[in-house]
């Protein structure tokens, strides 16, 4: 018992307990880790450098494709991405960066230009005669808001004696009545490219035609990250009683110097160019004019790429955008509200403007469509 006492407050050594052992026989061996054993240490180098390999070579046709992606990003329309295209059909954003900057005026003015270039019959009929045409072509404003159907007549000058009609009622009809089938003529022009926009939309491979011709589109509306969802947005048409109405207010029904001298209808600015300085207005103080042109038709175009692109007017489209979304008819009404930084004025000038569609009931020729003069216009009638 005392032995045993002794032996067990004895503190056990490893190393003379393997020397106890190995006097009485016993061989002792350090247990090896096999797992990292130097016989195996080769193959496994082998095992990972063949994953290694494998993982490589998985991942160069993806980074291949995505090089081939982005190159294609930036020369042309990807249609093999059928979840943006239905996001664009739907009017959804994709994701769209600064789209209201880098404006370029040439690209977005330049098919305005092409039309004062133009050889025009600028001849300025008289008051009377402009009169006498239309009731010899029987374009009455009266049937217009009956059957929705205006005739195909484009007056290139505005009459200087409109100015002197002293019956409100007439003055505006003719004004009106000058002033229609332009708008309409350029909506036409808007739902034809609009048209073909959406069918290159529907296209899983797009012609080098169309290509060219959607390239053109994103520098005319100043998409100048190529964003179709934003060309979608831009590309529409103005409200035709929403147009009649910024145009008599700008130039008081056409008895304007700016209307009379310069077809300017819509008083849109110009710090550079050809344009009409406005009286009163000291040049220390201020050096913009009121764009100037050869030709009605011209003013009506920049009005509409005015409102379709300047960056203040991105709720404006945006507004018209929701419309569309929710199969809506644009509201002239609706769509003034946003408008207010047309004019200093603000608020008050889109009060105005409402008054004054209200007022001389314009939202009736809102559904009127132009007589067509081609096949392709007949299709959208």
């Amino acid at each position: 018992m005392i032995k045993f006492q002794k032996i067990k407050k004895k503190k056990i050594n490893l190393s003379n307990l393997k020397k106890i052992l190995i006097e009485k026989g016993f061989v002792v061996k350090k247990k090896s880790n096999t797992f990292f054993s130097n016989d195996l240490k080769s193959f496994y180098l082998t095992v990972i450098s063949s994953f290694g390999l494998i993982l490589i070579f998985s991942l160069i046709p993806l980074s291949v494709n995505i090089k081939d992606d982005i190159k294609v990003g930036k020369s042309t329309v990807d249609n093999n991405s059928n979840v943006n295209f239905q996001k664009v059909l739907d009017g959804k954003s994709i994701q769209q960066k600064n789209v209201d900057v880098g404006l370029n005026v040439k690209n977005l003015f330049e098919d305005i230009f092409s039309i004062d270039e133009l050889p025009t019959d600028t001849v300025r009929l008289s008051a009377e005669t402009i009169n006498q045409l239309f009731k010899d072509t029987k374009y009455n404003l009266e049937k217009v808001r009956e059957n929705k159907i205006v005739k195909p007549i484009r007056i290139s000058l505005l009459p200087t004696e409109i100015k002197k009609i002293e019956n409100t009622k007439k003055k505006k009809n003719l004004f009106i009545q000058i002033i229609l089938p332009l708008v309409l003529e350029e909506n036409n022009r808007i739902r034809l490219d609009r048209k073909k926009l959406f069918s290159i939309l529907n296209k899983n491979m797009n012609s080098d035609k169309e290509k060219k011709w959607l390239l053109s589109k994103f520098k005319q509306y100043g998409v100048v990250n190529n964003d179709l969802s934003t060309l979608k947005v831009r590309m529409d048409i103005i409200p035709v009683s929403l147009a009649i109405a910024q145009a008599a207010k700008e130039t008081g029904w056409g008895t304007s110097r700016f209307a009379i001298e310069g077809n300017a209808l819509f008083g849109q600015w110009t710090w550079s160019g050809e344009g009409i300085k406005p009286a009163g207005v000291d040049s220390k103080e201020s050096n913009h004019k009121v764009m100037k042109f050869k030709v009605l038709k011209a003013s009506v175009r920049a009005y509409q790429r005015n409102l379709n692109t300047h960056g203040s007017y991105k709720e404006f489209r945006s507004a018209r955008a929701n419309m569309r979304d929710g199969d809506e008819e644009l509201d002239s009404l609706l769509l003034a509200d946003y408008l207010d930084k047309y004019a200093a004025t603000g608020k008050e000038y889109t009060k105005i403007i409402k008054q004054i569609i209200k007022q001389n009931d314009l939202q009736d020729f809102d559904k009127a469509r132009l007589l067509p003069s081609s096949i392709q216009l007949k299709n959208i009638i």
